[in-house]
């Protein structure tokens, strides 16, 4: 693992960037995108073989589909952090002609959208198309994808999981951020997903548990262990249990956050949770 205190730092760094992007438009989605804040850093500076001079035929790299593209902050942290396009950029987000759209979309060519995911419950089936074009062309790289729990309530998602595990699709990782809230409430109210890991055991899905998904190390070590059992003729699912706005006190244990920003008092109050330290946009 890279400095585990240079990886703590961009976490810290990403949350903030969350917070600043969100408040200074009055809108956007900072619930989820906090959640899934070490997801990204684990992802992008961890595990995945990418390169930040973007192609979108992304040949001999891993690649990465966002399907729950509210979280759309965190994800363009990540990329600006990471080299794909200035971090100074960001203070375009949700700005009239900005690349950095509410949800990433590909009309922009902003370098590390891959698809459009404003409309939830497609990104499964976009990443199994790019898997299965890797397998086609023999290129022994891995698919990434992130989903929401909330958007597995759209059936498009398990026509996707039943069409991976008959064609043993087995170079992709789909990661469930599992917060157990969406927009409208907790999950178990809105639509209760019922017993999620053995449907998708149920489904021919490799399935793993990271009971922490706000903790780097663990996300580290299960995806490594994840990669391992790659190449199996059996796709890899990981239920990924966050906390919806994690590093903000008053933002967790509840969905109020799903899709709000903060006024001016309460960015102060986040910001002196996330103490300054790489340097602001």
């Amino acid at each position: 693992m890279s400095d585990k205190k240079e990886l703590l730092d961009l976490v810290l760094q990403i949350r903030r960037d969350i917070l600043r992007m969100v408040h200074k438009v009055n809108s956007g989605h900072p619930g989820g995108s906090l959640g899934c804040t070490e997801f990204f850093v684990a992802l992008y500076k961890e595990i995945m073989d990418h390169n930040s001079n973007f192609s979108m035929k992304g040949h001999n790299e891993d690649l990465f589909f966002l399907s729950n593209g509210h979280i759309s902050p965190v994800f363009y942290s990540i990329l600006a952090r990471t080299g794909y396009f200035p971090v100074d950029e960001l203070n375009t987000f949700r700005l009239i002609n900005s690349r950095l759209q509410g949800h990433p979309a590909t009309h922009e060519e902003l370098p590390g959208v891959r698809i459009a995911s404003g409309s939830l419950g497609q990104g499964l089936s976009v990443a199994l198309g790019a898997a299965l074009s890797k397998r086609i062309n023999a290129d022994p790289k891995t698919i990434y994808v992130l989903l929401g729990d909330g958007e597995l309530q759209e059936g498009q998602n398990w026509e996707a999981f039943m069409f991976a595990a008959a064609n043993k699709v087995d170079n992709i990782i789909a990661t469930i951020d599992f917060n157990g809230k969406q927009i409208d409430g907790p999950t178990k109210q809105v639509l209760d997903l019922g017993d999620l890991k053995s449907k998708l055991i149920s489904f021919g899905w490799k399935t793993l548990e990271i009971n922490n998904g706000n903790n780097l190390e663990e996300i580290i070590s299960v995806l490594n262990h994840a990669k391992k059992l790659l190449g199996k003729k059996t796709p890899i699912a990981i239920l990924m249990k966050t906390e919806m706005g994690n590093g903000v006190d008053y933002m967790m244990h509840t969905h109020a956050w799903h899709g709000i920003a903060p006024n001016d008092e309460q960015l102060k109050d986040a910001l002196l949770q996330n103490p300054e330290t790489i340097g602001d946009y």
